[in-house]
């Protein structure tokens, strides 16, 4: 199919971000799904079982807002909480999921939920201007299913409002902006947040 010029421009986006993300060691393997949202509704993201640090512009592909591949690649089995996530919330335009050690070793020490408070990096996160502020990012229980666990999610998100970011036990992050830079800085952020809060609980996250 002939993909748009900003296809091009959000797909060149996702790599740089990637490299960034698998510099970091953040999506070992061929772990982790990257997307971002065109504006005329459909989206970019990741195909199945790639290499984060070494995308090229056939390992993105494009899906229309219910998972559906227009281009005839296959999503990971994962696209059903990037799209969830996108059509509840019209203001997120990237969703980035790396499987950091820190974001893994949080959701295994702490059950339900991690606080970060306090924190001067809080401010990187947007709309936020002061150290004096409160983050909850909610932990979910892995599961297999993945449209279970998007409808799981997303009642969360119906009651508590968009956030930045949710965990999977065991898993992952999840984390979203207004861009896919945007994404990135959540993502360094929270991963920084991360080992404070594994550090003052005596763990060495790295």
């Amino acid at each position: 199919m002939a993909y748009s010029e900003e296809f091009f421009i959000l797909t060149n986006q996702l790599i740089e971000a990637g490299r960034f993300i698998d510099s970091k060691g953040w999506v070992p393997a061929t772990s982790g799904n990257f997307s971002a949202r065109l504006s005329d509704g459909s989206i970019a993201i990741t195909v199945s079982g790639t290499h984060k640090g070494c995308l090229k512009i056939d390992d993105i592909m494009l899906i229309d807002a219910d998972a559906k591949s227009l281009d005839g690649k296959k999503p990971s089995a994962e696209t059903m909480l990037h799209t969830a996530l996108y059509k509840r919330f019209p203001q997120i335009q990237s969703i980035l999921h790396p499987h950091p050690i820190n974001a893994t070793l949080i959701s295994r020490i702490f059950k339900t939920e991690i606080v970060l408070e306090n924190y001067e990096l809080l401010k990187a996160l947007s709309n936020i201007n002061t150290h004096e502020s409160r983050v909850v990012i909610p932990i979910f229980a892995n599961d297999q299913n993945i449209s279970r666990l998007a409808e799981h999610v997303d009642r969360y998100m119906v009651k508590k409002g968009v956030g930045y970011a949710y965990l999977i036990a065991g898993h992952g992050l999840y984390t979203w902006g207004n861009s896919v830079n945007e994404t990135l800085r959540h993502l360094e952020a929270l991963d920084f947040l991360f080992e404070c809060e594994l550090r003052l609980h005596g763990v060495k996250g790295q």
